[in-house]
């Protein structure tokens, strides 16, 4: 896999589980269904995890299907068994 090509590599992740790091602290985990050139991206399967400020625990909930505005997104973290050719 070539790792200078990010949207090939997001294309191949369809399918398969992410994890989206979001600006404020924020994660999910979800099944990637799709992206787009803005980085918009649809997961499934997707469960929100945010920590909890006055116990520093992390704290899960189950959103289902979800739709992530790019301009929020961090970093966007393929399940390992998805780069692997």
């Amino acid at each position: 896999m070539n790792a200078g090509k990010p949207m090939e590599l997001l294309q191949h992740s369809i399918g398969t589980q992410v994890l989206v790091e979001l600006k404020g602290k924020r994660k999910i985990r979800g099944r990637l269904r799709g992206f787009d050139q803005h980085l918009n991206l649809i997961l499934e399967d997707a469960d929100e995890i945010a920590l909890d400020p006055e116990t520093e625990e992390e704290v899960v909930t189950a959103i289902a299907t979800v739709i992530v505005r790019g301009d929020n997104v961090v970093i966007v973290s393929p399940s390992p068994q998805s780069g692997k050719e």
